[in-house]
């Protein structure tokens, strides 16, 4: 079970305004910002989660690392559409079109979207409809 993760951005403004469209549409928002004083390593990093739970950090104070990958679940397939979309409004690129991956499972909905420093990331929904 993962606790929480987190990732290296190069701009923490635009990545910021990319993962509160894109995790939005996943019911995720920022519930913690570390300021440079906060932190270990002298950068800004941001929480972003539901009320309480705070289960993915972006952070400015390190390189961003290339082959990044990061799955959020959806409870549905509608979040998974809105989550592509939205992602692609606030500056991300298609990496795959909302739709089923069967070759991951009979149930595999799911849509990819660059972030602004090239991590791929996913939303996947494994309801029936």
């Amino acid at each position: 079970m993962i606790d929480h993760m987190g990732i290296a951005v190069s701009n923490i403004e635009r990545s910021r305004t990319f993962y509160e469209a894109a995790l939005g549409a996943l019911g995720m928002s920022v519930q913690m910002e570390a300021t440079p004083e906060q932190t270990e390593s002298g950068g800004t990093a941001l929480g972003f989660g539901v009320p309480g739970e705070k289960i993915f950090w972006i952070a400015d104070e390190e390189r961003p690392g290339e082959g990044t990958h990061v799955a959020f679940r959806a409870d549905t397939r509608a979040q998974v559409d809105a989550f592509h979309a939205r992602g692609l409004e606030a500056g991300g690129r298609d990496n795959g079109t909302p739709g089923l991956r069967p070759h991951y499972g009979p149930n595999y909905y799911a849509a990819f979207v660059y972030d602004p420093d090239g991590a791929n990331i996913e939303a996947v929904c494994y309801a029936a409809e």
